[in-house]
């Protein structure tokens, strides 16, 4: 269709231009049937054209515009933007919901060790020391007090508490110790009197394994007794252990 157009506009400008073969034909204006006026310097008109007509061809651009080509392939991206600046706090969101219940745990490993023993006998100095020896129960934790010789065996190194109470004997001596293996740790006193009292006494101690912790009667060189009988227990021991060393 371009093409006929074109040709159309090039064909109505070409039959503007006469054919070389035929004749001239003079150019006439309306006022050539006037005669130029005597003593003018005018010249007659020659009859002939002056220049040919330019020919210039004019396009539509707007008439070539084709169809939409297709997506190009996609770009390069170019490089990130500067960090911009933190945006406000967010609503709180709802609360979810309760999650599964995880894994039991290994149990804690609680170590005990206790006792309270008493005396319901009398018992008087001799010309050596001794070992109190008890014959009333009230509590021994997997038996780690010894009936038969007085003394508790430490089966769980740790800090204990003990206590030991007595009863003194009237216008006799009460004289004591707790012993540690073999070693004095706490007295337990009273003077001679008419009248006879309760006397106690009480300490912690830290104890390795297989210590040994028991309460010691003096000799005789210093007439000493303590009192008790079979109605009521005057005389006890008591320990337990605090804190185990390997919690």
């Amino acid at each position: 269709m371009l093409g006929a157009v074109l040709l159309l506009s090039l064909s109505s400008l070409v039959a503007l231009v006469p054919p070389p073969s035929a004749p001239p034909v003079p150019c006439k204006h309306c006022c050539d049937h006037l005669e130029p006026a005597e003593g003018s310097a005018a010249q007659p008109p020659t009859g002939m054209f002056s220049h040919v007509p330019e020919v210039r061809t004019y396009i539509n651009m707007t008439i070539l515009k084709g169809d939409k080509g297709d997506r190009g392939d996609r770009g390069t991206p170019g490089k990130a933007g500067q960090e911009g600046p933190p945006g406000s706090r967010g609503p709180a969101g709802s609360k979810g919901s309760k999650g599964e219940a995880g894994l039991s745990g290994d149990p804690c490993k609680v170590q005990y060790a206790a006792f309270s023993v008493g005396r319901r006998k009398s018992l008087h100095s001799l010309e050596s020391y001794q070992a109190l020896v008890f014959d009333t129960v009230f509590i021994n934790l997997d038996d780690h007090f010894n009936m038969f010789n007085g003394k508790f065996l430490c089966h769980i190194p740790g800090i204990y508490f003990f206590n030991v109470n007595i009863h003194t004997w009237n216008f006799k001596e009460t004289y004591l110790h707790i012993m540690q293996n073999n070693t004095e740790q706490a007295i337990v006193y009273a003077q001679p009197s008419d009248r006879s009292i309760m006397q106690s006494q009480s300490l912690m101690l830290e104890l390795g394994l297989n210590d040994e912790v028991w309460v010691r009667l003096y000799k005789r060189e210093r007439e000493n007794a303590i009192y008790s009988d079979d109605v009521d227990v005057y005389i006890t021991f008591n320990g337990y252990l605090i804190k185990a060393s390997m919690e």
